[in-house]
């Protein structure tokens, strides 16, 4: 039985087995401790009972007005825990809080146009493409940002998709 549980400080230490992945992105330690302490209700991690850690999801609230929204930061699981559903634990956690905690509209992430594996799992979850974002990986791939209505949203316009793609620059938060 796995533990959904809060990422602690000293998690940044067990962590190599999940962020050692080429699809991961890694940020520098103060990037961490920045979403552990501002947006703690977010930043979860899922536990095996030996206290591995098998994956976290991190995230965050922002934006203002109908676009007041959750963000999925980062989502991944340690390759030998998935395929076991831990992703859409970590997913439904964090669509959790971005509803009954901060009464966001959606919840929208950003992944590589080229991880087709991430794009059918997240339309599994019920997130469709918004549009594409032009360079936003280094100027060198891709995104596409995707998103996922929450009950607010009644009438969904938060998941109508722009017919051109934008480029880093635009993107409002």
């Amino acid at each position: 039985m796995t533990t959904t549980r809060a990422f602690r400080c000293e998690d940044l230490f067990k962590f190599n087995n999940i962020n050692l992945d080429a699809l991961t992105e890694t940020y520098q330690v103060s990037f961490y401790l920045q979403y552990m302490s501002t947006w703690p209700e977010f930043f979860k991690a899922e536990a095996h009972p030996n206290g591995k850690l098998m994956g976290y999801v991190m995230g965050k609230a922002e934006g203002e007005g109908e676009l007041w929204h959750g963000h999925v930061t980062a989502v991944t699981v340690a390759p030998e825990f998935r395929r076991r559903g831990l992703g859409r634990k970590l997913m439904n956690s964090l669509e959790a809080t971005s509803e009954h905690v901060f009464d966001a509209y959606f919840v929208d992430l950003f992944v590589r146009v080229s991880n087709s594996l991430a794009i059918g799992m997240y339309e599994n979850f019920g997130y469709s493409v918004y549009r594409r974002v032009l360079g936003y990986y280094s100027g060198t791939e891709d995104a596409f940002d995707m998103r996922k209505a929450l009950p607010r949203d009644v009438h969904r316009k938060s998941v109508v998709p722009l017919l051109h793609p934008v480029v880093p620059e635009d993107l409002e938060w």
